[in-house]
């Protein structure tokens, strides 16, 4: 049985202020670990656990290139989840909702 990514963990993960400031820094491109993990003040170790569950998945590549470690995200992938995803608006709803009891 094929593992296929749980829409609702995808975009939990977008939502997640970390792993969103990773993606940003590859929308402009393919970007080393180190860079990425000096960028978010994490490891190497930590990033590439925050990534996992987008590695498994193929939202995000990771490939060596010259014995460095590289990110490459799958844009069109990932908007395809936010462009389809009903959960999108359920996440919305649910933030709408959280804000409505902090205010």
């Amino acid at each position: 049985m094929e593992d296929k990514p749980d829409n609702s963990k995808i975009i939990e993960y977008l939502f997640d202020p970390e792993i969103s400031g990773i993606l940003a820094e590859l929308e402009s491109g393919s970007k080393e670990s180190s860079y990425l993990a000096s960028k978010s003040g994490i490891s190497e170790d930590v990033l590439k656990n925050k990534l996992s569950y987008l590695l498994k998945h193929d939202f995000v590549r990771q490939t060596n290139e010259d014995g460095k470690i590289v990110y490459t995200a799958d844009a069109e992938k990932l908007g395809k989840v936010m462009e389809n995803n009903s959960n999108f608006d359920t996440a919305i709803d649910g933030l709408t909702t959280m804000d409505s009891y902090l205010n």
